[in-house]
């Protein structure tokens, strides 16, 4: 992997594959840089892709203390290697990322996300309250193991999956990474949908959910691109938050090649 040097001096490391527009993948928690090579593998026959390691995992480095500023900081020098402008595609927190890199003013072409995982109603923003209280007791104390089934947990995972899980050769993977829940957890807040934020993202946005994932998040999705001007939402039948390349890369590849033309041509 290529390395590049985020505004703090942190090494952020990087792959570019493909050829064309450039498209850079923003993966969600316990992800690196590998975990979105299937996805990349297929968006590169029609675009530059770009996948990279976020802060504090894989090759990349991790000065602290954490901020969201500085994931947006690293994003902004993974994009200049692209060219300085680049589309996002935002995998669930990765999402959440992507939304306030641009918030920020960060010059992206076009967006897309799928499912950021932000709490709808007060019981969910209760959840993610005290959820937050328990991993960071967990990471105080090197509890590396149940942080990351707190988290598969939060997400929906059955605890007979986590079981299974816990004697597979990708926990030690996941426990490396465990640190950086902590990372994810802050990029959403309180958990409620920052709406307002939101309303100042300028790039033309899509909104992707599954059509077997909960009802709340579903509602959440619409609700997101409701709050973003040049928005649109899409369902993607049959999917969940475990969201399969195949059933997202022709969704990304019409919408990054009809989109970028539409929006350099405007």
């Amino acid at each position: 992997m290529d390395m590049t040097l985020s505004r703090d001096g942190t090494s952020i490391a990087y792959r570019r594959r493909g050829d064309g527009p450039p498209v850079v993948l923003v993966g969600g928690a316990l992800s690196t840089a590998a975990t979105e090579e299937p996805l990349a593998a297929l968006l590169a026959p029609r675009f530059t892709v770009v996948t990279y390691d976020r802060r504090g995992r894989g090759a990349s480095g991790d000065g602290g203390p954490y901020a969201v500023r500085r994931e947006v900081e690293d994003l902004a020098a993974v994009m200049s290697r692209a060219g300085g402008r680049a589309s996002l595609f935002g995998m669930l927190s990765g999402g959440a990322l992507a939304l306030e890199a641009q918030a920020s003013g960060l010059p992206v072409d076009l967006l897309a996300v799928y499912e950021p995982p932000y709490s709808p109603g007060p019981a969910g923003l209760l959840y993610k309250s005290r959820c937050t209280a328990r991993l960071h007791r967990m990471l105080s104390i090197g509890d590396r193991d149940g942080s990351v089934a707190l988290y598969m947990s939060q997400t929906g995972v059955p605890e007979t999956t986590i079981a299974r899980m816990r004697h597979a050769p990708v926990w030690a993977g996941l426990k490396a990474l465990a640190h950086t829940l902590a990372y994810d957890d802050a990029l959403l807040g309180n958990g409620a949908l920052p709406a307002g934020r939101f309303s100042s993202v300028t790039a033309r946005t899509l909104v992707v959910s599954g059509g077997f994932s909960p009802t709340p998040m579903r509602e959440m999705t619409h609700a997101l691109a409701a709050a973003i001007p040049r928005a649109r939402h899409r369902t993607l039948t049959g999917q969940t938050r475990e969201l399969a390349p195949q059933a997202i890369a022709p969704v990304l590849a019409d919408f990054f090649a009809r989109d970028v033309i539409a929006h350099r041509a405007s």
